[in-house]
């Protein structure tokens, strides 16, 4: 029954024998000869309750020796009537008894082996105890831990209750676990109650949980004692303590369109793991240079889904084959399963030809067109069969009210009409490809772009132009803008229709304004001459429209218009201006 029976073994001497209180007057009057003792006898003290009623003898202990026993024999008082004991050591009660007559027996247990030969003996002191409670235990426990836990982790503790004098030997309690439970893997503190374990390989694959049954006696935990037993249930808890293995070395069944889409499985890579869910975590990773073409991700049940990062392309390659490897993260001990584990496995993929629709070179087209102009070469669109069979491709505009046309054959668009880019700036329209005869179809858009034709011409402006009479060389004396009324975005260039050696024009890309210089100086007022410049401006257009006007240039030398005149000449000018006609 795996129960505790010595309570205590003690060496006595004679010297201990005589300081021994009441127990020795005991022995003095009912077992003299008992208490004459050679130094190093072992003595042994068991107890059991009074009143007891049995129809067969029942243990109350058992006899314990180092040497190899195969007879023993019992001396003293009760011996071999009271008590007996058989050939394995066991010592018997065979009557009720009262501790009211007698609280104590003192005996001695011979012990002989195969030749008859006495090799040990040891004192028996026997308590008669008055019948006490019952042991309780106030529930069932249970209790949990994570499998491959070290020697002595503790599991739980129970505790029962007795409602005798714990100082005494009836309220004493001592814990053991019942041979009907688990014995194997764990071990309980019999003064304590303290469940631990006493192994360190428990393999929560191999069995998820344990039940114990706990025996609390009383009697300190000898066998005549009061007992109850109640059950422990415990948990072993899941690890990660396994690494991923393939179910299989090669995965040869994977055939993918070549129009399948990207981060879509497009298989699943099974995987064996005997851990719980939560505790697998396995990586995979792609030898390259295929791993730019293939991953693999984690499914919901924890296997590799195979997925692409690529398109296929089947009239560019028509099958692959790759190695995928898968690890296990974050493992907490070394793995049960890591001389058996298929950590790599081959992968075969075949691309299954698809009938694709025709491809466009460009995903959007974009023309321009003169407005008021037929144009029969706008540009050409141009889309081809993907397909190895490389089908012919004819061209169409769904659109009735679409201005533009498209040459069924060659893809070029040509007007159908006049385009006015004050009703309409802007026509989109989609352009249908269409394999022949009848097949697959393919839309894209075209964007054509009215350009306003340049039909107005542009109009001079300036402010008034004078010269003085000391003016330099090179003296700025006046500045021309234009307008144009056009939507085009004039670039202006301004000219003299005719050369002049007293006058020159430079155009101003930066602005779009021209300034008249001086080429001479010293100017007479007496001379009564005006002077007209024909200047011509052009707007850069398409096609290019000019105008010539003719700009008047005066003489002045008047004292009291100098500050206006600089002011006048500084505004228009937008530089400074030299201090003139004083």
């Amino acid at each position: 029954m795996g129960l505790m029976v010595l309570a205590l073994t003690l060496v006595l001497t004679r010297e201990e024998t005589a300081s021994s209180g009441s127990s020795d007057v005991v022995r003095k009057e009912s077992h003299p000869d008992l208490l004459r003792q050679k130094r190093g006898i072992h003595r042994q003290t068991l107890y059991m309750y009074e009143g007891r009623v049995d129809t067969s003898p029942y243990v109350i202990g058992w006899i314990r020796s180092f040497q190899k026993v195969k007879r023993y024999h019992l001396e003293g008082e009760g011996a071999n009537s009271i008590f007996t004991v058989d050939d394995e050591g066991r010592l018997f009660v065979n009557k009720t008894l009262n501790q009211k007559e007698k609280s104590r027996y003192l005996l001695k247990a011979l012990m002989y082996d195969g030749d008859n030969t006495l090799v040990d003996s040891i004192l028996l002191d026997v308590w008669v105890c008055s019948s006490g409670s019952v042991p309780v235990f106030p529930t069932t426990y249970s209790g949990s831990i994570k499998e491959r836990s070290r020697i002595g982790t503790e599991v739980v503790a129970v505790t029962a209750t007795d409602a005798d004098n714990p100082e005494q030997p009836q309220g004493k309690l001592r814990y053991s676990l019942r041979p009907e439970g688990e014995l194997s893997a764990f071990e309980i503190n019999s003064y304590t109650g303290v469940v631990t374990s006493r192994s360190d390989s428990l393999d929560r694959e191999t069995r998820s949980q344990c039940v114990l049954v706990v025996q609390a006696q009383d009697l300190d935990g000898y066998p005549a004692g009061h007992t109850a037993t109640t059950s422990v249930t415990i948990t072993i808890i899941d690890i990660n303590d396994n690494i991923a293995s393939f179910t299989r070395r090669t995965y040869d069944e994977f055939q993918v369109p070549e129009d399948q889409k990207l981060n879509e499985t497009i298989g699943t890579l099974t995987l064996e793991d005997r851990d719980e869910i939560q505790n697998k975590d396995p990586v995979f990773t792609i030898t390259p240079p295929f791993d730019n073409m293939f991953q693999v991700k984690l499914s919901p049940v924890k296997d590799g889904d195979l997925m692409l990062r690529q398109v296929l392309d089947y009239e560019t390659r028509s099958s692959y084959s790759f190695t995928v490897h898968v690890w296990e993260n974050n493992l907490e001990t070394p793995a049960d399963n890591a001389d058996s584990a298929i950590t790599s496995a081959q992968v075969n993929i075949k691309v299954i030809d698809v009938d694709e629709p025709p491809m466009f070179t460009r995903p959007i087209y974009k023309f321009s067109v003169m407005e008021e102009t037929m144009v029969t070469n706008i540009g050409a669109v141009s889309a081809r069969d993907p397909d190895k069979a490389s089908k012919s491709i004819r061209y169409s505009i769904e659109d009735k009210d679409c201005p533009i046309g498209v040459d069924p054959i060659t893809g070029q668009l040509f007007t159908l009409r006049k385009l006015d880019r004050k009703l309409e700036a802007t026509h989109i329209f989609q352009v249908r490809a269409q394999e022949e005869p009848g097949g697959l179809e393919s839309f894209f858009k075209v964007n054509i772009l009215v350009q306003d034709i340049n039909a107005n011409a542009p109009e001079l402006v300036w402010d008034e132009v004078f010269v003085c009479e000391n003016d330099m060389a090179g003296t700025v004396i006046g500045r021309l803008n234009a307008t144009d009324t056009d939507d085009q975005i004039p670039f202006f260039s301004f000219s003299l229709v005719q050369p002049s050696t007293t006058f020159s024009i430079t155009t101003n890309n930066s602005d779009n304004t021209a300034d008249i210089r001086l080429k001479r100086s010293l100017f007479s007022l007496d001379d009564p001459t005006d002077y007209m410049l024909e200047v011509r401006v052009e707007d850069g257009g398409r096609p290019p429209m000019s105008s010539v006007v003719q700009v008047p240039i005066k003489k002045r030398n008047i004292r009291h218009l100098f500050y206006l005149s600089l002011s006048a000449r500084s505004l228009r000018l937008h530089t400074p201006v030299q201090p003139v006609c004083k």
